[in-house]
């Protein structure tokens, strides 16, 4: 390996444009590094050949468009062409898609390299599959995003996208101490991306610089690259424990509170806020439930018998099982909790909260706990993990930012302000 695996997204377009780095170098230096930490089990579907003819494809092309050849990572809940998609379940073991998901197809226009397929949970649910922290493999890397996580973390490659319906791309992003981006809700196409919750599901990226999402964001939507604003004002910061603060264990909460006294001390303004009401979770719950429910009607009763327990009993037959008239209910506060925070943003440009609730819980029968992201996802507000050091057992802890709805360039311009001032 030549250490282009360690490049970020942006320093790798960055050379391969200068042509002093080829596509197929950057690409046999991930492979090799995958291959090297094979214990992680990132990857559910790899083909070296196919990843070095797309590379070469790329240089004898002049390594065009906006990525020049950086690969990709992508969940295996997200449609692929040429490669199977098989939603981490036997169900759908070997399926391959007739046609890639946009964005796969848009990074395909902008010169990305789909690398390979990496692991997700159970229909990107709650039931965990192979891949190990890539610190320490007795822990979980989180989840549902597992596999794109842990990949990038390990620098198996630059970039990896998620997916969120609760905590999927943030949560994993704070274990694995990597940049996870949660889009606000609707900006990213989510066609062919298997549909769990309508009202909730957001596609996510995971990188290692916050400016490997202005490059991705550019392009996803398909257009001109924004770059990051390092020279912007001084945000105002809503300091947001959310009503699970006391499920944060001590190394989060301190971490927290020492964030708040270090960008007090160098100049921005922070106000404690409260914006989300007691019951927002089970509201968040209760959509969850009842759409993910009808979404895999299909699965529910074609193949019951092949479904996790958790998925089928613990939040299938819920989701049956709830009448209307609760759905329609949290779809109500979930619109009033968004039109209150429309009014926190009058006074703020970002909220710090949580990642999570701690480091990465030791075991790999869980994923970990998404209270401090469910409530964001149903806000359809932007967030950003941004890693902020190590807790207790050495592994990453991270802090949560939240911006306005489509204030995304906004809430990345906040977020390389602080951190340049937790870094400093």
């Amino acid at each position: 390996m030549s250490g282009a695996e360690r490049l970020t997204a942006s320093e790798a377009a960055r050379r391969l444009e200068a042509g002093s780095l080829t596509a197929e170098t950057l690409i046999r230096d991930c492979l090799d590094r995958i291959e090297a930490r094979a214990e992680v089990k990132a990857w559910c579907w790899l083909d070296r050949e196919l990843a070095v003819a797309q590379a070469r494809a790329v240089d004898r092309d002049g390594r065009p468009g906006l990525l020049k050849g950086v690969p990709v990572g992508v969940k295996d809940v997200i449609d692929t062409y040429d490669m199977p998609t098989q939603h981490g379940s036997p169900i759908y073991a070997g399926s391959r898609p007739f046609a890639d998901a946009a964005c796969v197809a848009l990074t395909r226009l902008a010169g990305g390299i789909i690398l390979g397929k990496t692991v997700t949970t159970e229909f990107a649910n709650r039931h965990p599959r192979e891949t190990v922290h890539p610190v320490n493999p007795a822990h979980t890397p989180g989840g549902s995003s597992s596999g794109s996580a842990a990949a990038v973390a390990d620098f198996q490659v630059p970039v990896g996208f998620g997916t969120q319906t609760g905590g999927s791309t943030i949560r994993p992003a704070a274990f694995c101490g990597v940049v996870g981006y949660k889009p606000s809700f609707g900006e990213f196409s989510r066609v062919g991306i298997k549909m769990q919750c309508h009202n909730l599901d957001t596609l996510g990226i995971l990188c290692r610089s916050l400016d490997d999402l202005s490059l991705m964001r550019a392009a996803l939507l398909v257009q001109p690259r924004r770059p990051i604003d390092r020279s912007a004002s001084t945000p105002r910061i809503g300091f947001c424990r959310t009503p699970a603060w006391d499920h944060a264990d001590a190394d989060t909460q301190a971490l927290l509170e020492r964030v708040v006294s270090r960008l007090s001390a160098v100049g921005a303004t922070l106000e404690d806020v409260a914006p989300a009401p007691a019951d927002i979770l089970d509201q968040h719950r209760r959509i969850f439930e009842f759409e993910a429910a009808r979404n895999y009607a299909y699965e529910y009763e074609m193949h019951a018998d092949k479904l996790s327990p958790a998925l089928r009993d613990g939040l299938l037959k819920p989701g049956r099982e709830l009448p209307l008239s609760a759905y329609i209910e949290a779809i109500e506060c979930a619109e009033m909790f968004r039109a209150g925070l429309d009014d926190v943003f009058d006074e703020f440009d970002v909220l710090l909260a949580p990642s999570a609730v701690g480091e990465a819980p030791e075991g790999l029968g869980s994923t970990g706990d998404a209270r401090f992201n469910a409530l964001w996802t149903l806000a359809w507000t932007p967030c950003v993990n941004l890693p902020a050091g190590t807790g207790r057992r050495g592994l990453p802890l991270g802090v949560q930012l939240v911006g306005a709805r489509f204030r995304d360039e906004a809430l990345l311009d906040a977020a390389a302000w602080i951190e340049a001032r937790l870094g400093s």
